[in-house]
């Protein structure tokens, strides 16, 4: 049997009570029809078909009361005894945006060491998830090449600087004897000329000196910055080369350079602003609320599915002495502000009407819908801007704990 919802506002004030109530009744009795498998029916069809004949209005109201056993005083009210009430107070609310993220290394956090020489690698130190210090020796290439060419070096300088010594000393004489016209200036400009270029050979072997050293050193990798060893791309023994571009070693990863990508709905990105606070958890530390601040809102859009998402940066301002690493999920919540000591009750007593949202307000033994002006919504509570005061009982919830 097909059921047709029955338009609760299309009628009196009076009348929401009966109505959200047989909409109750008629809810329970669908679950029990499908969990006993019974014949049994609930004849309110034809009733509620009535509600399409305002004329015949009091006979519907009159149906509903037998079926619902309402005890009532008076038309608009009904039983409140069987429900759970709460009264209505102050209290502080927190308007957020909630968004899924993920936490991605900061620019400059994740760090490829590579070589830029090409050797036999002899030595390597790093494992995979193994805390480095900046400096840190990674690997060691084979230096049997590189320190032949550095003793060569070296020999180079002593003979230049040899060369240069004697032809300092063989120009000064020239020049003495040239002041005193002993010589020509013809064999003044010859000395002086060797002079030059045993002083430049000097700087060149000194020059080809350095470059071996600097060589000589890039045999030895070590880590450029502080972190965790993210992965190990090369083995012992491996001839590397670096004619074209440098060969990754190890991918070092700084956990202290961490951020995390909010992805948030289209319809909330108006909402986002530079500086917002923000708070966030992980899986792995679930009792934890790590805070942070938007750092940049991304123009493009993330599209997946049809849904469009935009991502929100967002700076761990503490780590609470916890490790958290890239890719894990983040359940992110955007602080849109506070306010504070408003009128304010639970999100399940409210309901939706054809005409707006209402609350059935409990007096005694009886209880009235009465129409709401919501504002601010925060976990489990939404502020109440006008028709409620403080102290008075609303119904929340069957004494059983079932939302009506």
């Amino acid at each position: 049997m097909a059921f047709r919802k029955l338009t609760l506002l299309n009628f009196s004030a009076d009348e929401h009570c009966y109505l959200v109530y047989a909409n109750h009744l008629e809810a329970k009795y669908k679950s029990e029809r499908r969990s006993r498998n019974s014949n049994r029916r609930f004849n309110i069809v034809s009733i509620r078909a009535m509600s399409q004949a305002p004329g015949k209005r009091i006979l519907l109201i009159a149906a509903l009361f037998g079926l619902a056993i309402l005890a009532t005083d008076g038309c608009g009210k009904r039983n409140a005894a069987a429900y759970q009430t709460i009264s209505v107070t102050h209290r502080d609310i927190n308007s957020t945006v909630t968004a899924t993220g993920i936490i991605k290394p900061m620019v400059g956090a994740e760090v490829k060491v590579g070589s830029r020489i090409s050797g036999i690698v002899t030595k390597l130190y790093a494992n995979i998830g193994a805390y480095v210090t900046e400096g840190q020796p990674i690997a060691q290439l084979d230096t049997s090449d590189l320190k032949t060419k550095l003793m060569q070096n070296e020999a180079a300088l002593i003979q230049a600087r040899a060369g240069y010594d004697y032809a300092l000393s063989e120009n000064e004489r020239q020049k003495a004897l040239a002041e005193k016209s002993l010589i020509s200036r013809q064999e003044f400009d010859v000395s002086f000329k060797a002079f030059t270029v045993a002083e430049a050979q000097l700087k060149q072997a000194q020059a080809n000196l350095e470059s071996a050293k600097i060589q000589f050193g890039y045999a030895r990798i070590t880590a450029p910055i502080a972190g965790v060893v993210a992965s190990v791309s090369t083995q012992e023994g491996e001839v590397v080369s670096a004619s074209f571009s440098a060969p990754t070693f190890v991918t070092i990863i700084n956990l202290r350079k961490l951020e995390v990508h909010a992805y948030v709905d289209e319809t909330d990105i108006g909402k986002i602003v530079l500086g917002q606070q923000a708070t966030f958890t992980v899986d792995t530390y679930a009792e934890t609320d790590f805070k942070g601040t938007v750092t940049a809102i991304y123009p493009d859009a993330v599209i997946q599915d049809n849904v469009v998402n935009y991502i929100v940066t967002i700076k761990i301002n503490d780590f609470q002495g916890k490790t958290l690493r890239p890719e894990m999920t983040a359940n992110v919540a955007l602080s849109l502000g506070v306010h504070k000591n408003v009128l304010a009750v639970p999100t399940s007593a409210i309901k939706r009407g054809k005409n707006g949202k209402f609350v059935l307000v409990a007096d005694g033994k009886t209880s009235t819908a009465r129409p709401v002006k919501i504002g601010w919504k925060d976990t489990g509570y939404t502020e109440i801007i006008s028709g409620l005061k403080e102290g008075e009982k609303i119904i929340v919830s069957e004494a059983n704990g079932q939302d009506i």
